[in-house]
């Protein structure tokens, strides 16, 4: 099913798009307020174009037609969504240890949300290259606390969690979280699968190749952005046979995992490829390593501005979620992305 592509080119936004689409010479992406004037056809490793919308082949319209449907928002609120992240770790790349106490956590928490953030994300294990493994009930111990405090002071505000482990996932939604986010698209647990086809929760797939240990051994593509949605879109694929309705799910590219900073700054250049899948989409750039590749700057915590940068590529999308740890930077560029290029 993923052999052909269609990647969307020539994008026009607000009054223009409107103005384009109705004169027939552009088709509107997903839920956003942009359009496309032109695409590449992607058959395999064959690629033709770049062609005017209007002079697509019928047979492939089908596939044009993903980039044209609305997807479903996951159960959160619609449009972009900042996600704020908040690692309970030791050993994060950045912040490691600030939230390790759960009071510490929950009030960063709650600083988040003031600062426009949508949702949060709570991670209890580190998944950077060469983490420490530690056990699904040290995880679990870890987010418990920061989850129960912030459903307690933050009740209406959606919650999600970070775990690739199913016994994290079950507490997890127990305790009232609404949406699993695992690093390995439901591969690394077995019981993942099953267990989230009985929830109603949103879930968002990931792509690495490996584990967090391995992960960096597994960099070869033919085409980064292409292999990357292929692959994701088997994981969709497994996701729908297993039970889990596709308008739960959300597809994040997996930047920093699996990738050199040369293939995440290839793949961010292409991200509208992902409209492919029909899936709402999460950009999880914050403070890594691409980002300190092409500016220089070498501390994490001090990448925000190339992080609200890089993130801005994934709003023609209308309703990608931004995984961010400084809030305030980003929901600021997000309302003027919002003032200069929306409806």
């Amino acid at each position: 099913m993923w052999r052909r592509l269609v990647e969307p080119m020539g994008l026009l936004f607000g009054q223009m798009a409107q103005a384009a689409i109705q004169q027939g010479v552009a088709l509107p992406l997903q839920n956003s307020t942009a359009a496309f004037t032109t695409v590449l056809l992607i058959d395999g490793d064959k690629v033709s174009g770049p062609m005017p919308v209007g002079a697509v082949p019928n047979t492939w319209l089908p596939v044009v037609q993903r980039l044209v449907s609305p997807v479903l928002d996951a159960g959160l609120p619609s449009g972009p969504l900042v996600m704020g992240i908040l690692n309970t770790t030791p050993d994060s790349f950045s912040c490691a240890g600030q939230h390790l106490q759960a009071e510490n956590a929950v009030h960063a928490g709650r600083q988040m949300v003031h600062d426009g953030a949508g949702l949060l994300d709570i991670g209890g294990e580190s998944t950077r290259p060469g983490a420490q493994v530690i056990s699904p009930q040290q995880e679990w111990e870890r987010v418990a606390p920061v989850l129960e405090g912030l459903r307690h002071t933050l009740p209406d505000v959606p919650l999600s969690v970070d775990t690739r482990n199913s016994l994290v996932m079950e507490r997890a939604l127990a305790a009232g979280a609404r949406v699993i986010n695992d690093v390995s698209a439901l591969e690394h647990d077995p019981d993942a699968l099953p267990l989230l086809a009985d929830k109603d929760c949103g879930v968002v797939l990931m792509h690495m190749r490996g584990t967090p240990q391995t992960m960096q051994e597994h960099t070869h593509y033919t085409d980064v952005a292409c292999d990357v949605v292929r692959e994701l879109g088997q994981r969709v694929d497994a996701a729908v046979a297993a039970g889990i309705a596709r308008g739960r799910l959300m597809v994040d590219p997996g930047f920093g995992f699996a990738k050199t900073s040369e293939q995440n700054t290839a793949l961010l250049r292409r991200i509208l490829l992902l409209a492919n899948l029909g899936c709402r989409v999460v950009c999880a750039l914050s403070r890594k390593r691409m980002i300190g590749a092409l500016t220089g700057v070498t501390d994490p915590a001090q990448r925000d501005s190339g992080t609200v940068a890089a993130s801005l590529v994934a709003l023609p999308f209308g309703n990608p979620l931004l995984r961010v740890h400084n809030v305030a930077a980003m929901a600021q560029g997000v309302r003027v992305w919002q003032g200069v290029y929306g409806a």
